[in-house]
């Protein structure tokens, strides 16, 4: 009517219980309906739980996790998340909160506050170290601006190839890796301006340019190849890549940022006193060549022939403030028997002084981010301040928990931390230190095997945490089928499938929808007629024909012990070995591990053992480094040669780099520290700074002698003109990297193997330099005229023989 147009909508829609219960499943004779109330109770109640969460020994909470994209800002996305929740806070109920039990921005924190405090104290003692030698205050801070200026550009970079400030990217710059260059300038300038006297603007300006000219050609190939050795670096791969390439790329772009500036000399007692002796050093070592070498020979082959007994492992372990204790149970352990283990382990690890709070995280939420079942958890253990602690050290209190979780019952369990434990866990499926995954295609002949290994390695010395991955041991209701009965009660094993479905794991019938929310309404059978081998037996079929057939007719109900878990990796099936190391070094132990496998373990035809975890990074990145060690030596033979425009003072200067193996491995031994990628890269690094300091000393000999200075005077005068800016770049180097070597903060378990090999490379190559490089310098130049005169006398001499043999050949055809 009047023109107007109508929608039809029928409300029949369920709203709540009452409704489900008022819907009518059959009418009997006479129209009496059955209602599913009648029939059923219909009640609110949860989903099946897999996962649940407790908190400080008291009881369970609720637990959320914030997920950052890939490429996202890790300390932007905590802020932004931190400034959300106080925006959220005063919404919440009464008596309800959200409390942060892990911040992985204040690891972020921790570690970058590290890193610029190392960098701080390393530019005030390399500003120190520039004053003690030019003694000129106005030399000193010019040559040291070249230090914000140098950041401001890298920095620049970063920001716009995407590398942000952190430990890796900014962990290994050393301000007096920065300055090198600026210092031997700078030195050369106060040198020639001190020895001129009194000048003129103009003339003090034609000397700097002079100045400048004198060093530049030098100073452009050190800065080269210290860039040159770091740029194999970007070749690294896997997670050794990620850390490392950002240190690359920020050492590159801001050493390549150099600037040249005007000073005057001041003379002092302590330098000249120092100058006097070196000459009488000098002497007498180009006095006694034979002894010299022959004792650099023994030093370099005593470190050489040290390195196979160094320890080994990846990278040192990262004090992140906080741990994680993975536990697991029986995989037939229920929830509410796992809480009671998960609150015993949390109540343990109160009593100790240096815990502040405890959440375990069990099985999986309810939109499964974690794939744990519900035998295993996630214990975040989050520490007080340091100063509040007893333990003298994290592996120390690991010592102490362990001890104490060994008295609970029931659970299997490994320390680590929460970063680490993703980090492993996304790279190689391997949450311990060494992992090793036994192939094969029986699971019964791979857990055996599997448990095998696990005795074997429980008994090698720095074995803890030694378990083997779940696999079996989950509670089954197994149904064997009689097929026979099937066929004669007209069933197929669709139809038992269906009913078992429906009956016991419950079966959606609809949904409630109320506003946004949706929830399902599942129907199954009540608790006494599932809840038991024998109530599932009678379990009630309707087959085709109308018949009522119970399951027990058609199947035999049993329960056995089944499979939890079955893991593959490359189509494979496998059983993982998990297993830390305590006191000793990853590398030993895994080859320990390997060779006890080998001689103790024998496997049926188609089984096999591979090794991961950290060993398995270790192993690659080592693979890795092989390639480029050889690759930054060719660089720097390279750029050498271009620089010298010949191949013996090429090798000459490349002397710098066994001789700066022999300090940095030294260093190593003294510290107690392991060989791993820190200080692998370390020594890469070291080798740019060593030759540097040849470039300059060789150059500057060759600039004498083109002069027209002897060979003899060439070398002694150089050596000691160049003392100087020698012990400078060294010196600055050194102490640039003391901070990072000797800090004890977080974070500086990463940069202390690095800095400790330039530091004790630095001291031996810089004694080479000015001793050993020297003598094989005047040694190598003297016997070069006669060398080269007898080379191109018997080329010359197998040419005539050859035009003579010739001419025979002709002259008898």
């Amino acid at each position: 009517s009047r023109g107007e147009r109508f929608t039809v909508r029928g409300l029949g829609r369920l709203a709540d219980t009452t409704d489900i219960g008022n819907v009518v499943v059959k009418t009997r004779a006479g129209g009496v309906p059955v209602y599913v109330h009648d029939v059923a109770q219909v009640t609110v109640g949860p989903m099946p739980r897999e996962g649940a969460v407790s908190r400080d020994g008291v009881g369970e909470t609720l637990s959320g996790m914030i997920v950052m994209l890939k490429g996202a800002n890790g300390r932007q996305v905590v802020t932004e998340v931190e400034e959300r929740l106080k925006a959220v806070q005063p919404l919440l109920p009464a008596g309800v909160a959200i409390r942060p039990f892990y911040n992985q921005g204040e690891v972020v924190d921790r570690t970058t506050n590290t890193v610029f405090k190392n960098l701080v104290e390393g530019g005030v003692l390399v500003t120190l170290i520039l004053f003690v030698f030019l003694r000129n205050l106005r030399a000193s801070l010019i040559t040291a601006s070249v230090i914000p200026l140098s950041l401001l550009f890298a920095f620049i970079l970063m920001r716009r190839y995407g590398y942000s400030a952190n430990l890796m990217s900014l962990g290994a710059l050393d301000f007096g890796l920065l300055v090198d260059a600026s210092v031997v300038m700078v030195e050369n300038f106060v040198r020639r301006l001190g020895h001129a006297g009194a000048t003129t603007a103009d003339e003090r300006r034609t000397l700097i340019r002079q100045a400048a000219f004198e060093v530049g050609r030098p100073i452009v190939f050190g800065v080269c190849i210290i860039i040159a050795v770091y740029l194999p670096i970007f070749s690294l791969q896997g997670l050794e890549g990620r850390m490392f390439t950002p240190m690359a790329f920020t050492v590159c772009v801001a050493v390549a940022s150099f600037v040249l500036n005007n000073v005057e000399e001041k003379t002092s007692r302590w330098y000249e006193w120092i100058r006097v002796r070196y000459a009488g050093a000098l002497a007498w070592a180009l006095s006694h060549r034979v002894v010299v070498v022959s004792a650099a020979l023994v030093l370099l082959s005593v470190a050489l022939g040290s390195v196979p007994f160094l320890g080994t492992e990846f990278m040192p372990k990262l004090d992140e403030g906080s741990m994680l204790i993975e536990t697991r149970r029986l995989p037939s352990t229920s929830l509410p028997q796992g809480m009671d283990i998960a609150r015993e382990v949390e109540k343990t690890l109160l009593r100790f002084p240096e815990v502040q709070s405890i959440v375990t995280k069990m099985g999986r939420p309810e939109l499964a981010t974690e794939t744990m079942g519900l035998y295993a958890g996630d214990v975040y253990v989050i520490f007080k301040p340091r100063r509040d602690w007893k333990a003298a050290s994290v592996d120390a209190l690991i010592v102490q928990m362990d001890s104490a979780l060994h008295q609970v019952p029931g659970i299997d369990y490994n320390f680590t931390a929460p970063m680490a434990m993703r980090l492993d866990e996304a790279i190689s499926g391997v949450r311990t230190e060494l992992g090793v995954k036994v192939f094969g295609d029986s699971l019964p002949i791979l857990q055996q095997k599997a448990a095998e290994v696990a005795r074997i390695i429980d008994q090698i010395p720095g074995a803890a945490d030694v378990s083997v991955d779940v696999s079996a041991g989950a509670m089954q209701v197994e149904l064997d089928l009689d097929r026979t009965a099937l066929a004669r009660n007209g069933l197929n094993v669709s139809d038992v499938r269906e009913a078992v479905q429906a009956g016991i794991g419950g079966a959606q019938a609809t949904e409630i929808i109320d506003g946004r929310k949706r929830f399902p309404v599942v129907v199954r059978l009540a608790e006494a007629y599932r809840g038991t081998p024998e109530a599932i037996g009678r379990l009630v079929i309707t087959s085709p024909t109308g018949e009522r057939v119970r399951l027990s007719q058609v199947a035999s109900v049993r329960v056995v012990e089944g499979p939890e878990l079955i893991t593959h990796e490359s189509g494979e099936r496998m059983v993982i070995v998990q297993s830390n190391v305590r006191g000793r070094d990853l590398g030993g132990f895994a080859e320990e591990v390997k060779d006890a496998v080998t001689k103790g373990v024998s496997l049926p035809s188609g089984y096999f053992v591979t090794y991961g975890g950290q060993f398995e990074n270790q192993q690659r990145a080592m693979k890795r480094l092989t390639l480029i060690v050889p690759l930054v030596l060719l660089l720097i033979v390279g750029v050498l040669y271009a620089s010298f425009g010949n191949g013996r003072q090429a090798l000459l200067v490349m002397l710098n780099v066994p001789f700066a193996l022999v300090g940095g491995i030294a260093a190593l031994w003294a510290r107690q520290l392991n060989l791993n990628l820190s200080a692998s890269v370390g020594f890469i690094a070291l080798f740019g700074v060593a030759v540097l300091n040849g470039v300059v000393l060789v150059a500057y000999i060759n600039q004498l002698r083109d002069e027209g200075r002897t060979l003899d005077d060439a070398v002694r005068d150089g050596s000691e003109i160049r003392l100087r800016p020698v012990l400078m770049t060294a010196l600055v180097a050194s102490f640039g990297f003391i901070p990072m070597a000797i800090s004890t903060s977080a974070g500086s378990e990463v940069q202390r193997p690095l800095a400790t090999v330039v530091i004790g490379g630095l001291l031996t190559s810089t004694l080479l330099t000015l001793i050993v490089l020297p003598v094989v310098y005047m040694w190598l130049e003297e016997r070069w005229p006669a060398w080269a005169a007898s080379y191109h006398g018997r080329r010359a001499r197998r040419r005539e023989r050859a035009a003579s043999a010739g001419g025979d050949a002709l002259r008898g055809g």
